[in-house]
């Protein structure tokens, strides 16, 4: 059975869509019309992304990530799959500013940064998923 799991909307994100949203409306009262139309279409597909952006482990053992209608999905082998960790970008103390799992993979050692709601499940169901291919 696939396991679909949703990404969350870090706060990087939410500011970025205040900013765009704030010059749109400014553009607008200012009546740059390209301007405006740009900052639009800026905020539409950043809202698209950050909405439907999902990962998807498949039953034919594919890390699928799904980044929205007007992008490019992206198949990973899970047999590529190196490491999965939880990392965080930067420390004050014990607090984190952001947490993300961190999946390396391939050859050369790509990565995929991933923001999955439940994280603690999507790493257990993805380490037991490539336990499971390992044994073959």
């Amino acid at each position: 059975m696939n396991r679909i799991f949703h990404a969350r909307i870090a706060a990087g994100q939410y500011l970025f869509l205040l900013i765009t949203t704030a010059i749109t409306i400014h553009e607008m009262w200012m009546k740059h019309a390209i301007m405006t139309i740009l900052f639009m279409l800026l905020l539409i597909i950043a809202i698209e992304r950050l909405i439907h952006t999902t990962y998807t482990l498949t039953t034919d053992d594919k890390l699928i990530l799904f980044y929205g209608r007007f992008s490019r999905s992206k198949e990973i082998l899970l047999k590529d799959i190196i490491s999965v960790e939880r990392a965080s970008s930067m420390k004050i103390g014990r607090f984190a500013v952001m947490r993300y799992v961190l999946v390396k993979y391939g050859t050369k050692e790509k990565c995929a940064v991933l923001l999955p709601v439940k994280e603690d499940l999507f790493i257990k169901t993805l380490t037991n998923r490539l336990s499971e291919v390992k044994k073959y």
